[in-house]
């Protein structure tokens, strides 16, 4: 069931209605790119523009060669064949993410009780266990379900939800639900930004309850996310540094973001 816009969580939307166009084509991408797909009317209520104005934006995504429009919306160009071909929309970074990877899943002892968020930087650490004994792996991301899933003594666990092709994930309702009765040690989590001021942020309202429904069932929250997330705020904002304890990041942090991670009591770890 679809959430009123009146009864959304706070958002960077707040206040867009004069947002200038070019910042929220962008932000429509990241959504777009997020998500697969999108309604007009969907993205008209979130960002208090007229479905005009978002049909012009989708026009102009569409010129650009990010995305195809159809009846009462759109989707991205290329998913339907990278999640043929099990591959995710966000590859950028790719170095720093493989070294994030390897530092957060040194973390994780045997017989340990792990949640993997969806993403590419928690794909990096999913493939960092492979030589893990007796894992419980609970995942939204149907690629980590896949590369765990052959290895012996590994119990995977999936929840139900709606797919989404671009983060290889399944979402919405159903997918928190999951999460109720689960106690976990660790979650490792992924975000689109994240900042002492903005807290951690997406591009999307649609998997801001299974976060929650995660970190509830975790007993230790650990961010994985490389530096070029560092004080870049995206759609929705999830809460605040609280909801976290350990951020590893790669070596792109400044001195002074990472006194302030951890002023905040956030436990940072760099990934060298």
């Amino acid at each position: 069931m679809k959430t009123p816009a009146s009864e959304k969580p706070a958002s960077f939307a707040d206040d867009m209605t004069g947002l200038l166009a070019e910042p929220r084509r962008r932000k429509i991408l990241a959504w777009l790119q997020e998500e697969g797909s999108a309604r007009v009317r969907d993205l008209s209520a979130a960002f208090q523009v007229s479905e005009a104005t978002i049909r012009q934006d989708l026009e102009r995504l569409e010129k650009e060669g990010h995305i195809s429009r159809e009846h009462g919306g759109a989707h991205l160009s290329r998913f339907p064949s990278q999640a043929g071909a099990m591959v995710l929309q966000h590859m950028e970074n790719m170095d720093k993410k493989r070294r994030i990877g390897a530092c957060a899943a040194a973390l994780v002892t045997d017989g340990e009780t792990v949640i993997l968020d969806a993403g590419s930087t928690t794909t990096e650490v999913a493939t960092r266990l492979v030589g893990r004994r007796n894992l419980t792996i609970i995942t939204n991301a149907l690629n980590i379900a896949i590369t765990l899933g052959a290895i012996p003594g590994f119990a995977i666990h999936l929840p139900g939800g709606q797919f989404k092709s671009p983060t290889l994930s399944v979402s919405g309702d159903k997918a928190a639900e999951y999460f109720h009765n689960i106690f976990a040690g660790r979650l490792f989590l992924a975000t689109a930004g994240v900042g002492p001021e903005s807290g951690l942020t997406y591009p999307s309202f649609a998997d801001l309850e299974l976060k929650k429904a995660m970190i509830k069932a975790a007993s230790h929250v650990c961010l994985v996310a490389d530096s070029t997330k560092i004080n870049k705020s995206s759609f929705t904002r999830l809460g605040d540094l609280e909801l976290i304890h350990t951020f590893v990041t790669d070596d792109g942090i400044s001195d002074q973001d990472a006194k302030e991670f951890e002023r905040r009591g956030v436990e940072l770890l760099i990934a060298d």
